[in-house]
């Protein structure tokens, strides 16, 4: 998969089916996702833009990925999602990701 900075800087990684895109930035120690609440769907540092190619091919967001996007994510966009909450699949190799400016108000 690639994750991509808000300053156009591509990161090219390898992570397995059924892991998470937050854990597989955590592990690879990709800059711009912070994850603080471990996945549990509890904050937006987490935060990130898909790629247009791809959002229709990921499952949609649940009520509660919604409301945190609406509520906590800063500068959150149609393609808005939390990468703790997509799970890599045989279907998503190559996923690209944006990662947003900033986390943190």
């Amino acid at each position: 998969m690639t994750f991509i900075d808000a300053q156009g800087v591509a990161r090219e990684v390898d992570a397995p089916a059924g892991m998470s895109v937050a854990d597989a930035a955590l592990n690879n120690r990709v800059p711009g996702i912070e994850a603080d609440c471990g996945g549990f769907c509890a904050c937006a540092t987490c935060h990130v833009y898909l790629d247009e190619d791809w959002f229709a091919k990921v499952p949609a967001a649940d009520e509660l990925e919604v409301a945190m996007l609406a509520s906590e994510a800063i500068d959150p966009r149609p393609n808005s999602r939390l990468a703790c909450q997509l799970r890599l699949s045989d279907a998503l190799e190559g996923i690209v990701v944006h990662t947003p400016e900033r986390q943190y108000m």
